[in-house]
């Protein structure tokens, strides 16, 4: 009986811990994004420095940890997060434009000056209306680097190249013993691409023409028209007058045109030619060419 009851137990267990998964909103985004600076690697702190100025491509009150100084698993430098009375870091996307969806994936740090206490909060937001601020929190400071890798935030871009923002959710009375943040990366789903305008005479402010709404109109009413009643159709597009004129014209403009009479006769004219071209090959002999002068054109 025990060992029937706690199998009895496991299932509704792991039904609990399944239904705790969270549950994916839709295709990952896969095509990368431009984080520029992104494992802040620039400027280089010099060795034995602890701490650099400020964060290349990087925006707000930046301050650079040092390699060893931030204790990166991957010896990444890092950025410091302003405190929430300073102005917060950020940085942009860039590649990506309005309408994509993007996802932003970092490691975070509590700092190893904190020796003991829980994690410190900060918010990562975007903008956009649709775009909630996440909040996040790092590990618990143990006195040592407790790094967080890949934690990870999504968002729809409401801008070309949108703007990233990191703050610390608490003001410290040790500057030097704020959270930091690198590796920032970032994937992304491009928007599709504009539909192409529509084209023609009757596209666009165009539809509103005497002439496109007349056209419209005849194709209603040709539409209804029987196929077998020429009379019908004759009553909305006509009998083709206007264009019949306009072939006549165009016929008589050809054959005037055809007829106008010539000073010289075209043979002639051609002769004259001969004489010229035969001044230029009157010397060739039958085997300086493939093919005899005489076959080369007209003459």
């Amino acid at each position: 009986m025990p060992l029937t009851r706690l199998r009895l137990l496991a299932v509704p267990l792991g039904a609990a811990l399944a239904l705790a998964a969270p549950w994916p909103s839709g295709a990952a985004d896969t095509q990368p994004a431009v984080v520029p600076n992104a494992t802040l690697s620039s400027p280089t702190v010099p060795a034995g420095q602890l701490w650099g100025g400020a964060a290349d491509d990087w925006t707000g009150d930046t301050l650079l940890a040092s390699a060893g100084r931030a204790g990166h698993p991957r010896q990444f430098q890092a950025v410091v997060l302003a405190t929430a009375t300073s102005a917060p870091i950020g940085t942009r996307v860039r590649g990506v434009r309005s309408g994509a969806t993007t996802t932003l994936t970092w490691d975070d740090n509590p700092d190893s000056c904190v020796s003991s206490g829980g994690g410190r909060p900060y918010t990562v937001s975007v903008a956009g209306a649709d775009n909630a601020p996440g909040t996040y929190t790092t590990k618990d400071a143990n006195g040592q680097p407790n790094w967080s890798i890949g934690r990870s935030y999504s968002f729809t871009a409401a801008e070309d190249a949108p703007a990233v923002t990191f703050t610390f959710g608490t003001p410290s009375t040790d500057p030097t013993c704020r959270p930091m943040v690198t590796n920032v990366q970032a994937l992304q789903t491009p928007p599709p691409p504009p539909t192409p305008a529509a084209s023609g005479p009757c596209a666009g402010d165009g539809a509103s023409s005497p002439a496109c709404t007349t056209d419209a109109g005849n194709k209603e009413k040709l539409e209804k028209c029987p196929a077998t009643s020429r009379d019908c159709l004759d009553s909305v597009a006509g009998k083709g007058e206007k264009e019949n004129a306009g072939i006549d014209q165009q016929t008589q403009a050809l054959g005037e045109f055809t007829n106008t009479p010539r000073e010289q006769d075209p043979n002639a004219a051609l002769g004259g030619l001969c004489q010229v071209a035969n001044l230029h090959t009157e010397n060739l002999e039958p085997g300086d060419t493939v093919l005899a002068p005489g076959s080369w054109w007209y003459c």
